[in-house]
């Protein structure tokens, strides 16, 4: 597949393979670009600054729009491809879908509430006899290095509200599953002048890093490790960032909690995507009075998982995204019972597919837990109260999401306000998210909130408009 710049379909002399991660099959190649292929990309964007921002709101809305309804008649479509290159159960690519076109929406809607507001200035000294109000304008270009987990609807989380704020975009897409988002950006582009959607393919260091230090971008925002969102932080320079950098998400389930809602929670947080979620459940503090019977109820649960074929309905686990994904695992896993957990279930590897495992008897120092394991598995950790269990909830240099279950309101209210996370929520996993809420952690979870009208706010500038009327 190429590259699309400028309108233009761009390839290369050097192609990189995209493998099905479930039988190894190549699907397609796509072009490995080098700098000047991702400077014509930046020059393109620029260029076509000055069509999106002469077009009006409602255009806009309604471009938008009507990619919402060309990418609602290749649903199935665009999910068959998700499902091939990610290796997530087809069922989970039909919801990835579902929630795209929701973000589409909720940005084509965006696109007529970019507000400014009026400012009292004769509420300063000297103010009196002046009007002033705000105007918000957009940054111009804005960068989209995005992650291959959840490929197309983390795409559209940055280019739509860029686009409804009347940015151009130039997408930086994972080298692993590239597919679905470059088959996206053609569709977009469809509606929108040349330039305003460009895609570029290749390699983090060499594309991501090029466009990370130009002075001719005006944000980026990224999806990924925190050792590459620390690097993006350092090289940026002045241009606006916005980094979501995974978590290592708790979910609390104390003694009054309900078992089997919290049992539940762990099958949707835990084991969705194969593990690969930055906001999946990573571990689960459960307290002393129930942790045996929590434990046999999970894994009854966890075992009743069906791991196959992808593109089987049948499927409820699926591929990581590649075999060495799961060697990773594999290995997280063996260090974890070295060092004193116990496998309740799960723990085997055939290729890309690691089966989903509950450990128990984990404890807070090992590299499964301080670390972020992506991957299919979920390891308890025991608490003899709720102090205990904030603490182990803390105990970590993440902090996007946390789940906590109970049926006590002073013990939620209690975790609400001392689990440090940027969304905590009662009787429910870390896993849940709507497109529209404010999405973005604490610590080393990144900076900036993602969420349409967020994600605008963070794309836009605010230039003050004053008049005397003395």
């Amino acid at each position: 597949m190429d590259m699309l710049i400028g309108g233009k379909n761009i390839s290369g002399d050097d192609l990189l393979e995209v493998k099905n991660p479930y039988n190894g099959e190549v699907i397609d190649t796509i072009p490995i670009a080098h700098r000047q292929t991702a400077q014509l990309a930046i020059d393109e964007a620029n260029n076509a600054k000055e069509s999106l921002v002469e077009m009006s709101a409602f255009k806009v809305s309604n471009k938008l729009f009507n990619v919402v309804d060309k990418l609602k008649e290749k649903r199935e479509e665009f999910a068959e491809l998700l499902t091939l290159e990610v290796g997530k159960p087809i069922n989970e690519s039909l919801v990835e879908l579902d929630r795209s076109i929701e973000t589409l929406k909720l940005a084509a809607e965006e696109a007529k509430r970019i507000y400014g507001e009026s400012v009292p200035l004769d509420a300063g000294l000297n103010g009196k006899g002046f009007f002033a109000f705000t105007q918000r304008l957009p940054l111009g270009v804005v960068a989209a290095i995005t992650p291959f987990n959840y490929p197309l609807n983390l795409t559209i989380h940055k280019i739509a509200p860029a686009i409804a704020c009347k940015n151009t975009v130039i997408v930086k897409p994972p080298t692993e599953a590239p597919l679905t988002v470059m088959k996206f950006c053609h569709l977009l582009n469809e509606e929108f002048p040349d330039g305003v959607v460009n895609v570029v393919t290749g390699y983090g260091s060499e594309i991501g890093d090029y466009l990370v230090c130009s002075p001719e971008i005006d944000k980026i925002s990224f999806t990924g490790s925190v050792t590459t969102g620390l690097m993006i932080s350092q090289k940026a320079g002045m241009k606006k960032v916005t980094l979501e950098l995974g978590g290592n998400d708790p979910m609390v389930v104390l003694n009054d909690a309900d078992i089997d809602k919290a049992v539940k929670g762990v099958i949707n947080g835990a084991f969705l995507n194969a593990g690969q979620v930055c906001m999946g459940v990573k571990r689960i503090i459960v307290e002393n009075g129930i942790a045996d019977e929590f434990a046999e109820k999970l894994v009854t649960a966890t075992e009743k998982l069906v791991m196959g074929n992808p593109l089987d309905a049948k499927t409820t686990l699926g591929t990581l995204i590649s075999e060495n994904a799961s060697r990773q695992v594999e290995e997280t896993v063996n260090n974890a019972v070295r060092d004193g957990a116990r496998i309740l279930t799960g723990a085997k590897r055939e290729g890309a597919f690691y089966a989903a495992t509950v450990i128990d008897d984990v404890t807070s120092e090992m590299d499964m837990v301080v670390r972020e394991t992506f991957g299919p598995v979920a390891p308890i950790i025991r608490v003899k109260d709720v102090e205990e269990a904030i603490k182990v909830a803390n105990d970590t240099e993440y902090g996007l999401q946390a789940g906590v279950f109970t049926e006590s309101y002073s013990n939620a209210m209690k975790c609400a306000q001392e689990i440090e996370a940027g969304t905590v929520f009662i009787n429910k996993q870390s896993t849940f998210r709507t497109d529209n809420m404010p999405f973005g952690g604490f610590k080393n979870s990144g900076v900036g909130k993602e969420g349409i009208k967020y994600a605008v706010e963070e794309m836009t500038k605010t230039k003050l408009i004053g008049l005397n009327l003395r």
